[in-house]
């Protein structure tokens, strides 16, 4: 895919040049709005509020609510007498412990790759922010609009991720949760043997979204003429009613693993011993 934006990222008085391209893509379902009798598509219309009558392009402007139902209209100039002045630089303010960071403040991911003749200058960059396991904080402006933005080390490539200024982040203090004593010890070491019990390696691939492919099927059954049911799903346990916690879990640590769920601690193991006996065979032969 060819690169969004071009410009270098600054730290201290080191100067790299990069280029940003996507590390994302999105994967919805896109639908159109038809009319249920005919079947044509629907599109949508600028109307005034007060007599539903169209409102073409030219006659639009900009306001802010300031009071309901008092706006204050904002004209082109004021946009760019606000506006920043256009840079293609990423500086660096800062350096900062990635455990720091609520992962609330994350938003959307892009590669960083290095620019022409930039590779010394670029793995220098990364393996110092790897060895000091730290987060570049700083800023860049795409589109004519300042973001904040995050630089982590993401196997060899340095990925950047726009961020959400602090305005932008609830205050976890708006909301009450339960104190650190609320669960008992003999319920929270029962909790952490469930938890270690369920422990593997992050796979990705092996979480798929179950709506969206059913979503595809249906379509594609429909668009043969075919109709498709799917199997109603089993009853809830829990039924609404409250169950006591401690028999939830001893009953979750005495289940038996679902097929392809072992914890890849197990797996590894047996692989391990698979490969060794093997070997052994080999030898002996």
């Amino acid at each position: 895919m060819a690169p969004i934006w071009k410009g270098s990222i600054s730290f201290g008085l080191v100067n790299i040049p990069v280029e940003l391209a996507a590390a994302v893509r999105a994967d919805n379902i896109s639908f159109r709005m038809l009319d249920a009798e005919s079947g044509s598509p629907v599109k949508y219309e600028r109307v005034r509020v007060s007599d539903g009558t169209p409102v073409p392009w030219d006659d639009i402007v900009k306001g802010f609510e300031y009071v309901k139902g008092q706006y204050i209209v904002l004209t082109d100039e004021d946009f760019k007498t606000a506006a920043l002045e256009s840079s293609k630089r990423i500086d660096i303010c800062d350096f900062v412990d990635a455990k720091e960071i609520d992962r609330r403040f994350f938003e959307t991911p892009y590669f960083l790759l290095p620019g022409k003749s930039a590779d010394l200058g670029y793995a220098l960059l990364r393996e110092a922010m790897r060895e000091s396991d730290v987060v570049g904080i700083g800023k860049i402006i795409m589109r004519q609009h300042q973001h904040l933005a995050g630089i982590h080390v993401v196997g060899n490539a340095l990925v950047l991720e726009l961020m959400r200024f602090a305005t932008a982040v609830v205050d976890i203090s708006k909301y009450t949760f339960p104190a650190t004593t609320a669960a008992r010890p003999q319920e929270r070491k029962m909790a952490v043997q469930l938890v270690k019990s369920m422990q593997a390696h992050c796979d990705a691939d092996k979480y798929t979204d179950e709506y969206r492919a059913n979503l595809m099927r249906i379509i594609k059954a429909r668009s043969k003429g075919k109709q498709i049911t799917f199997d109603a799903p089993p009853p809830d346990e829990a039924d609404g009613k409250v169950l006591d916690l401690m028999s939830m879990l001893k009953k979750s640590l005495t289940r038996k693993p679902a097929a392809g769920t072992r914890s890849t601690g197990t797996a590894t193991k047996k692989a391990v011993a698979k490969k060794t006996v093997a070997k052994r065979v080999r030898q002996s032969a």
